[in-house]
C-alpha cells in the first residue's frame, strides 16, 4: 500500500501560516517568509520555467519530496478562500497549469463537479471525510505515495487520525507569533526522525509516524 507523506515549512513557534490569511494575502501576514528557502533555489526556478536559482542542499531536499507522488489531497482552504459555495469562477491560486500534475482531491462540505486543467492536474472535490479523500488518492496513486498538501486543518485530522506515515518539516528561523499552528489538538503521535538536512536558510526534519 502507498504511504500518505506530507512536507511542509513551519516556524520556530510552529506555525504554517500568519494571521489574517486573505485573498491578497492566502498564507497570511509574514507567511511567504516560510518559502523564501525554497524560492532561491534553482529546482524551485526550474519547476516554475526560470533558470534562477542557486543548486543547494535545500535544493536537493525539493527534488526529493516531489519524488514518487501519485496524487494530493488537500484542504478547502488551500485550494481557495470563502466557505460557504463555490464561486463558479474559482479555479485554485495556480492558474490553469498547477504545479500537482496528478489528480488533487480537496477536502469541502460543498459538492463541486471535477475539475480538469492543464498539465495533468484534475481537482476532485470530496464531501465525505477524510477517509473516502485518502481511499480515492490511493486507487489513483497506485504504487506511489499520496502527500497531503495542507494546510494545517488537513494535516491535523490525518496525523491525529493515524492516517500519516511520514512528516517532513521544513524548519525555518521565523517567528511568526500567530496564525495556524500546524501540531494543534493531534493527540500524542510517536514522531521518529530518520532523517536531518541543514542549510544556512532551513533545517529539514523527516519523522516516520509510528503506528
Amino acid at each position: 500500500m502507498s504511504n500518505v507523506i506530507c512536507h511542509i515549512s513551519i516556524s520556530l513557534d510552529g506555525f504554517v501560516a500568519g494571521p489574517n490569511q486573505s485573498m491578497d494575502n492566502p498564507i497570511g501576514e509574514g507567511g511567504m517568509r516560510l518559502h523564501q528557502w525554497a524560492f532561491a533555489t534553482d529546482t524551485w526556478n526550474e519547476q516554475h520555467g526560470s533558470e534562477a536559482g542557486e543548486r543547494t542542499a535545500d535544493s536537493e531536499v525539493i527534488e526529493e519530496v516531489k519524488q514518487g507522488i501519485g496524487a494530493y489531497i488537500m484542504g478547502r482552504k488551500m485550494f481557495g478562500p470563502g466557505r460557504g459555495a463555490w464561486a463558479p469562477e474559482w479555479r485554485g491560486w495556480w492558474g490553469e497549469d498547477p504545479p500537482f500534475h496528478t489528480p488533487v482531491y480537496v477536502l469541502t462540505h460543498h459538492e463541486h463537479e471535477p475539475m480538469p486543467m492543464d498539465g495533468g492536474t484534475t481537482f476532485h472535490f470530496v464531501t465525505d471525510g477524510i477517509e473516502s479523500a485518502l481511499e480515492q488518492a490511493r486507487a489513483a496513486a497506485g504504487d506511489k505515495d499520496v502527500s497531503i498538501a495542507g494546510g494545517a486543518s488537513a494535516v491535523q485530522q490525518y496525523l491525529g487520525a493515524g492516517l500519516l506515515d511520514e512528516l517532513y518539516l521544513h524548519i525555518v528561523p521565523v517567528v511568526l507569533d500567530a496564525g495556524e499552528r500546524l501540531l494543534d489538538g493531534v493527540g500524542d503521535p510517536r514522531l521518529e526522525p530518520v532523517k536531518v538536512v541543514a542549510s544556512p536558510a532551513v533545517t529539514h526534519v523527516k519523522y516516520r509516524v509510528a503506528h
